[in-house]
């Protein structure tokens, strides 16, 4: 069987089909792994890490986005 080694990439059905053997000689993804530490987490929201907080404009405008 010729594995397709870009949709072995990108297709986690297709991966999952090929055996260990396969998969092991698979050659690195070029984007690589990427792990990004907690700081670095809060920065890809800009900071945000919960839901905005109800205001004045969301009240009047009767957009139920927090418990009364």
């Amino acid at each position: 069987m010729k594995v397709d080694t870009v949709r072995a990439w990108k297709d986690p059905l297709y991966r999952a089909s090929l055996s260990a053997r396969e998969r092991a000689a698979l050659p690195a993804h070029p984007a690589g792994m990427l792990e990004l530490n907690e700081e670095q987490l809060r920065g890809t929201a800009g900071g945000i890490t919960t839901a905005a907080p109800c205001s004045v404009y969301t009240f009047h405008n009767l957009v139920a986005c927090c418990p009364l």
